[in-house]
């Protein structure tokens, strides 16, 4: 799996189920901007007529994360 940070390069799929070059994103608990894009990934999800019951579990999660901040990468940029 690729992620889109070399930072992350150490999180591994060890069940082999993500192909090697297939890209992957990693959104942070921590990250302010999470809960937003997931709340707009779950309504794609549900307008296109399927569930995202995972998706709305992992929101109020990441809503009762304590530590929000700009998401930045290992150099700074995102």
């Amino acid at each position: 799996m690729k992620h889109a940070r070399s930072d992350y390069d150490p999180i591994q799929d060890p069940r082999g189920l993500i192909p090697e070059d297939e890209p992957v994103f990693l959104i942070r608990g921590q990250d302010q901007f999470a809960v937003a894009t997931l709340q707009f990934y779950a309504e794609q999800v549900e307008a296109a007529g399927g569930q995202a019951p995972l998706v709305r579990s992992q929101i109020e999660a990441m809503k009762a994360w304590p530590t929000k901040q700009f998401p930045t990468g290992p150099e700074g940029n995102v």
